[in-house]
């Protein structure tokens, strides 16, 4: 399949660069900082992200019997934290 070639329209829409323009050019932040928000010294020293917990921990993939899973998810919410802590007191 050919490629095909393109219009005058839009070549005169989205030109080519030229040395000219790319001289005058200026970084987005500076010309739309709304939008891409200029951050200030204070918010580039603060990290991004949730924050690191001191305890960490790992993921495993665990195959339990369908009864056992219904059985904790029954306890509400925050079952998974029970079942850790349960976990931990019988090591």
């Amino acid at each position: 399949m050919k490629k095909q070639p393109k219009s005058k329209k839009t070549i005169r829409k989205n030109p080519e660069w030229t040395a000219a323009m790319i001289a005058k050019a200026r970084p987005a932040k500076e010309v739309l900082p709304k939008i891409f928000g200029a951050r200030t010294a204070a918010a580039m020293l603060k990290p991004r992200g949730r924050p690191k917990s001191p305890e960490s921990k790992v993921a495993i993939s665990l195959r339990l019997p369908p009864e056992t899973l219904a059985r904790w998810k029954a306890t509400g919410p925050g079952w998974q934290t029970r079942m850790v802590d349960v976990l931990r007191e019988s090591v």
